[in-house]
């Protein structure tokens, strides 16, 4: 461990508990956000939100005493060699970055902070924000290096990444950001600070842009009897694209992250002038497939009104336990406003915010499957694979399974007399 590297992390939701314990294993970590209750449960050892490995790795530090948590910026930062902001910026329901929320609290931290200071922003701010920080704040250094983390596998992709890309105006800093990213990540990629912002923005753009297209061909697929699996594989076949490309046809992407990037591109189109056409499609594009297994339940029932579905997962995504964003909450809704009644199970959810109320939580799979006129694989938890399919799919009024991403396809493969309905299929 560096015990001369002082850090301090600025905000503590996903992205900045991460950044903190896993920093807390090499450096001296001080963690810092503004919400009492998510400090006071930090400093006990938990994780504001359920990420595989985190509480442990959490725990481990404070008793390494290699870090710790607090509301005061004065503690957390007088002593800082970096502030790494990782604020999870906030979006609307119109996916537009919060960013006033996140700056406020940069802000606040700053006066604390010895001049002469490397500012590190890891939040997903609009590229441009870091040379706004520097006219505004010229006694500190400022870098950019967008975070790519992801829910429920976030530790391995922190300290296990491919690359790290890192903006930075001068050279002066270099050093100190090599060594801040050296534990983690063999080859550190320096650009202008404009550019690891800007990569951010298109990277995530790029992922949603092949999502939603081979989505379309996926509902192409459904009306020409080709399978969009098939077609898939025969894609990533060429060098040009490769096995890895992101061309699985299935659900819709959710959760913001994507979304927000499109947004903000498409913003910064109009406010230039240029008049984009490719980018502001991927989430007209998407928002039209988030519709996609409601519409797939009508065409197979027909009026839903007093039909039981089961919802199968209503978490964001495998590994946590947030329903922000997520795809399955906004299904439920759906269904109940078409008058359907929902049963759901989801292994990390045993209570729901009251304004779910009507949702009816279930125990577990049986109790949501039973009397069910469809199941819909909504969050691919691995604890669905090892279901007693054979056994609880008779329990259903009618066996029709609504699973876009084909998750449970070789389980129900041998169960007779179901209908298992994927995207593309």
């Amino acid at each position: 461990m560096s015990q001369s590297l002082r850090i301090t992390v600025l905000g503590l939701w996903h992205l900045g508990c991460v950044t903190a314990a896993c920093g807390a294993k090499h450096f001296q970590v001080t963690g810092l956000d503004f919400d009492a209750g998510t400090v006071a449960k930090l400093n006990a050892g938990h994780a504001p939100l359920l990420e595989p490995g985190l509480d442990e790795l959490i725990s481990a530090g404070l008793a390494a005493k290699r870090l710790a948590f607090t509301t005061d910026a004065a503690v957390a930062c007088a002593a800082a060699d970096v502030l790494w902001l990782c604020h999870d910026t906030p979006v609307n329901d119109n996916d537009e970055s919060d960013v006033n929320s996140v700056l406020g609290d940069l802000r606040r931290s700053l006066p604390h902070l010895p001049a002469g200071a490397l500012v590190l922003v890891s939040a997903q701010l609009p590229v441009g924000t870091c040379r706004q920080l520097e006219a505004e704040f010229p006694q500190f250094h400022f870098a950019c290096s967008p975070e790519n983390l992801r829910l429920g596998k976030a530790i391995d992709a922190f300290t296990r990444a491919d690359r790290v890309i890192v903006g930075i105006r001068s050279d002066a800093k270099k050093p100190l950001l090599g060594k801040i990213f050296a534990p983690f990540a063999t080859q550190v990629l320096f650009m202008r600070t404009e550019s690891a912002e800007m990569v951010k923005h298109a990277l995530n753009s790029f992922l949603a842009a092949s999502i939603t297209f081979i989505n379309e061909i996926a509902r192409l697929c459904e009306h020409t009897g080709a399978d969009a699996k098939e077609v898939s594989a025969g894609l990533k076949s060429d060098a040009r694209i490769g096995p890895r490309a992101y061309l699985n046809p299935g659900g819709p992407f959710a959760g913001g992250t994507l979304a927000r990037d499109v947004v903000t591109l498409t913003k910064l189109g109009s406010a230039a002038g240029e008049a984009l056409a490719v980018i502001p499609a991927i989430k007209r594009s998407n928002d039209l497939h988030r519709g996609w297994a409601l519409r797939r339940l009508q065409s197979r029932l027909g009026d839903l009104h007093g039909c039981h579905i089961a919802v199968l997962g209503l978490v964001y995504t495998p590994g946590t336990d947030t329903l922000r964003r997520s795809a399955a909450i906004e299904l439920c809704h759906a269904l109940l406003a078409a008058g359907a009644q929902v049963h759901a199970f989801d292994p990390a959810v045993k209570q729901l915010p009251a304004e779910f109320a009507k949702i009816a939580l279930s125990p577990d799979i049986t109790a949501a499957v039973h009397g069910a006129d469809a199941a819909v694989i909504c969050t691919e938890w691995p604890h669905f694979r090892q279901a007693d399919w054979p056994a609880i799919a008779p329990t259903m009024r009618q066996p029709v399974f609504i699973d876009a991403n084909r998750f449970l396809e070789k389980e129900l493969l041998t169960v007779p007399a179901i209908e298992h309905l994927s995207v593309g299929g």
